[in-house]
């Protein structure tokens, strides 16, 4: 990565730290559904829309920022030149209603969008949970910080996943699992020194994973054989920022960042975790 790329980079993490409380803060009044859909034909709430034009506005006004694009739109915003932005502005908006936690995704991309996962040198995800913090991956290291009024504190360096994985967390309704998927899950869950851990948003279990270790998966489903999570948006942020951490990404069957991208609004089964238990899962599958 060049000094501008570079500076590039710490300029749009520092503009999602700082727009983090803002979003949190606009939550409380945007708890309920708009009457729009986004492009994958899920109903957007008031407060996907917030975090999605204030993400927009403010990525977009870097200097260095080519493109914006995000889950909650169809097609990709020219903002300039340079680098590309692709950002899932409000994970789990759908748990604003039981008040669970979300969060923010954000992959950088050195293509043009779509862009394979190759081409993604940073990404990070905001955590809002009691407290916001903010997982970055970049150059294979990751860091996490917290992040007060803007301003990013970092409290783990060099993060990487513990060695001995202790909880687990899968998606998708039971009977609509493969077997081969759910054979896997009953031999996970026959292993006593792991624990059930699994909240319906994914930012919040892929968080678990990164700090206690295990394994967190949406897999391909009989009725949805693509799976669920948006390729670009989620796996690779989420594969990127797991496998800089030391663990493995698959979609079942490989990294989810050698998986070519066909269609920006891309769905992919995604399995992100501790090395050997993603080894397992991509032999049960095939």
């Amino acid at each position: 990565m060049d000094a501008h790329a570079e500076a590039t980079v710490e300029a749009i993490l520092e503009t999602v730290a700082r727009c983090a409380p803002e979003i949190r803060s606009a939550l409380p009044g945007r708890r309920v559904e708009s009457s729009e859909t986004n492009p994958s034909g899920e109903t957007r709430m008031a407060a996907d829309a917030y975090a999605d034009d204030l993400l927009e506005e403010r990525l977009g006004a870097i200097d260095g920022v080519g493109e914006y694009a995000s889950e909650e739109r169809a097609g990709v915003v020219e903002t300039g030149e340079g680098l590309s932005v692709g950002v899932d502005p409000l994970d789990g908006s759908s748990n604003l209603k039981p008040n669970n936690t979300m969060g923010t995704i954000v992959g950088v991309y050195d293509e043009a969008l779509p862009a394979a996962g190759e081409h993604l040198i940073a990404a990070t995800y905001v955590l809002y949970g009691p407290i916001t913090t903010m997982a970055t991956a970049i150059d294979g290291e990751v860091t996490e910080s917290v992040v007060a009024d803007g301003d990013r504190e970092v409290v783990r360096e060099d993060v990487t996943l513990p060695d001995d994985p202790t909880v687990y967390g899968f998606g998708g309704r039971v009977p609509d699992w493969p077997d081969e998927f759910a054979a896997y899950v009953e031999e996970v869950e026959s292993d006593p020194s792991l624990k059930l851990r699994y909240g319906g948003s994914m930012i919040g279990d892929v968080n678990q994973i990164l700090t206690y270790g295990g394994i967190y998966g949406y897999p391909a489903l009989e009725s949805a054989p693509e799976g669920k999570l948006r390729l670009q948006f989620e796996g690779y942020p989420v594969g990127y920022v797991l496998e800089c951490a030391g663990g493995r990404s698959s979609d079942g069957e490989r990294s989810l960042l050698d998986v070519e991208p066909t269609d920006l609004h891309q769905r992919a089964p995604v399995h992100v975790g501790s090395t050997g238990l993603i080894d397992r899962l991509e032999e049960a599958l095939n």
